[in-house]
């Protein structure tokens, strides 16, 4: 039954996801909050500054794992024991798992499930798609989803023509989009851009 609407997505556009719906009930069902993908663009119509930013960010061997990048596991799982702090290892082909067929939190039965989605996209999607998928989906803001939207609201142009610049600050926000800021990034945003902003120079 999971595999139908994996396949589905495989060629079809996803119209909506769970948390645009959990956003709008948030925002007590105001009804210019949206409810359903606005602005879907294909990769091909995506810079290639962005994505190279948002790989460097978020996943750098996202072309080389097969969903789970496994050091970045027990990397987190180390920090997590020996320090306060809280570190994620999710893939982006984990986040488009997550954003696509699931709702947000830390349960087990949440992680389960990403698990198998994560599972079933690396095998039935290509990787392009679930790039191109992740761009068009992710949170980037209050009200804010998709890469297109993000661009418009922020720079007033396309995904298309975001420059590394652009790019490297619109993915320095994703951990926190809610909270960290694209129109008025907070010192350790800067930092993060910069290092994203190396790190494409590298590729």
């Amino acid at each position: 039954m999971t595999i139908a609407p994996v396949l589905v997505y495989r060629l079809v556009d996803p119209p909506t996801t769970p948390l645009l719906w959990i956003r709008w009930v948030e925002s007590g069902y105001y009804k210019s909050y949206p409810t359903y993908l606005k602005h879907w663009v294909p990769l091909n119509k995506i810079s290639p500054n962005l994505v190279r930013a948002v790989i460097a960010a978020e996943d750098q061997k996202f072309f080389q794992h097969s969903g789970f990048d496994w050091q970045a596991v027990k990397a987190a799982i180390k920090v997590n024991i020996e320090t306060d702090k809280t570190v994620g290892a999710s893939t982006i082909s984990m986040q488009t798992a997550r954003n696509v067929f699931l709702w947000q939190n830390r349960g087990w039965l949440r992680k389960s499930l990403e698990a198998w989605f994560t599972f079933l996209i690396e095998n039935l999607w290509t990787k392009e798609r679930i790039l191109e998928v992740y761009l068009n989906v992710i949170e980037w803001g209050n009200g804010i989803f998709g890469c297109e939207q993000a661009a418009l609201k922020y720079f007033k142009h396309s995904s298309k023509a975001l420059s590394p610049v652009e790019s490297a600050l619109m993915a320095s926000v994703l951990p926190s989009p809610r909270i960290w800021s694209v129109l008025d990034p907070q010192p350790h945003v800067s930092d993060r851009q910069s290092r994203i902003l190396g790190l494409m120079s590298q590729k």
